[in-house]
């Protein structure tokens, strides 16, 4: 398995890129995000890509990413039935790898399904694989603003369980109902200074939004 490629920018095309290692030419499927960050750097200079060779019926194909973070979070997503490399790659293009990381742990499967080839089956299968495992280490830090308060427990407003009667709970699903996705609506109420007024909340967070 080649775990990284450290070489020269030889070209760039949509979502394929060619880097020069030492004078041979490895051929990566890359995503947008990537893409731009290769755009950024420039043809003829030096960069490293951390890669996962992906093996089909004799066939081998590598795919970069410019992080190891990126890299770690498309081989979780490649587990999930339904999603293969090229599936990762467009959850990968549409949404950065922290984005889509708190779209499932919020459950967000109408802002995962954005990504073309991921309909909302799959993006809720998606979901139900990864959350506990992507939460049990983002979690602690996801508690909305008025968790535990009005009698509810510890975490009962936090973005893992998506329910409860915090006043943050409350915000979010006011913004909801207004059309925003449940994820960009918990990302919202968590910059609030105000953790117990339901309409504080909610006019700081549409403030954050606009």
């Amino acid at each position: 398995m080649i775990a990284f490629l450290s070489g020269t920018i030889e070209y760039l095309a949509g979502d394929t890129a060619v880097i020069d290692v030492g004078g041979v030419g490895y051929e990566v499927n890359i995503s947008a995000d990537t893409a731009a960050g290769l755009s950024a750097v420039g043809t003829g200079n030096e960069v490293k890509l951390y890669t996962y060779t992906y093996m089909r019926d004799g066939q081998a194909a590598l795919y970069g990413f410019l992080s190891r973070d990126d890299l770690a979070l498309f081989k979780q997503l490649i587990t999930v039935s339904g999603i293969g490399p090229k599936g990762g790659l467009s959850l990968l293009s549409v949404l950065s790898a922290d984005d889509l990381r708190f779209a499932i742990v919020a459950g967000d499967a109408r802002m995962i399904a954005r990504a073309p080839g991921i309909g909302k089956k799959t993006a809720e299968r998606l979901i139900l694989d990864l959350r506990d495992k992507i939460s049990s280490a983002y979690a602690p830090e996801e508690e909305l603003p008025g968790a535990g308060l009005s009698g509810a427990s510890p975490g009962s407003g936090d973005v893992k369980s998506g329910t409860g009667s915090s006043a943050g709970e409350d915000a979010v699903e006011a913004l909801t109902a207004l059309g925003y996705m449940r994820a960009e609506a918990v990302r919202a109420v968590k910059q609030c200074n105000e953790k117990e007024d339901v309409e504080k909340i909610l006019r700081e967070a549409l403030r954050y939004l606009l």
